[in-house]
């Protein structure tokens, strides 16, 4: 007996989500909705948690946009895209890479769809970067998230989250205010891929987020060091860092 294929469905309006999981249900009974998000980092991490075949996927989703998902998973499931009607949009789906469904979810259109995913799970899913670049998918920009292990699980963290990131043997430490994470990449490469407008150096081994320093103190010695908003230790600067809060 083959396994039910497995969906999930990725859409930042309640109503218009439930509206198409009630339509799945109908026109593709043997179809298992293993998810409903309305966030492209929860999107993300489902997908990881589920390895769907198919992934229904709102356009414009807060945290990560559709387009953003759609990159990080593409050739992993087939993806269907949810979007309001635009012509040039419905243009770029011609190439047969991906499906689309309008808002709000039609139910002669769904039934087409249907047909083609019953046709194509079961095979590889098709990578879909040429689609992506006619839909204006952004390229690759400042890191805006990360897979940390946090013990046997592992976490996506955005980095608007991040309060500091500090090197700590083979690993570098991930520190938010809920708790710490580890991750392989080292903070040299971590200072090319982050926004400088956002993330700081302030010693080899510690880059720290701007928007979660509360200000900067002085030790008896007179080394800077600095003070976070919602955490209790302080950071080390070193000198070649200091004149980053001469202004302070």
């Amino acid at each position: 007996m083959l396994p039910r294929p497995r969906a999930i469905i990725a859409e930042d309006e309640p109503l218009l989500r439930e509206e198409l999981a009630e339509l799945l249900g109908s026109l593709w009974p043997e179809l298992d909705v293993v998810a409903q998000t309305g966030d492209g980092i929860a999107t993300l991490r489902e997908v990881e948690a589920h390895a769907p075949d198919v992934l229904f996927l709102d356009i414009q989703m807060p945290g990560l946009t559709g387009l953003e998902v759609a990159r990080q998973v593409s050739g992993r499931c087939h993806i269907v895209f949810v979007t309001a009607y635009d012509q040039h949009t419905l243009a770029a789906f011609e190439q047969g890479a991906a499906d689309y469904v309008l808002k709000p979810p039609d139910a002669a259109r769904l039934a087409t769809t249907v047909a083609r995913l019953k046709e194509r799970v079961g095979r590889p899913a098709p990578a879909i970067e040429g689609l992506l670049r006619e839909l204006g998918a952004p390229q690759r920009g400042f890191l805006r998230w990360i897979n940390a292990s946090q013990g046997q699980a592992v976490r996506i963290i955005t980095v608007e989250d991040i309060c500091y990131f500090q090197a700590d043997s083979k690993y570098t430490r991930v520190v938010t205010v809920e708790g710490e994470s580890l991750i392989r990449k080292p903070i040299k490469e971590l200072t090319q891929e982050l926004d400088p407008a956002s993330f700081w150096q302030i010693h080899r081994s510690t880059i720290v987020n701007v928007n979660a320093i509360a200000g900067v103190v002085r030790d008896l010695r007179g080394h800077t060091q600095v003070r976070l908003k919602r955490r209790e230790e302080l950071l080390a600067v070193s000198d070649a860092y200091t004149p980053l809060f001469r202004q302070m």
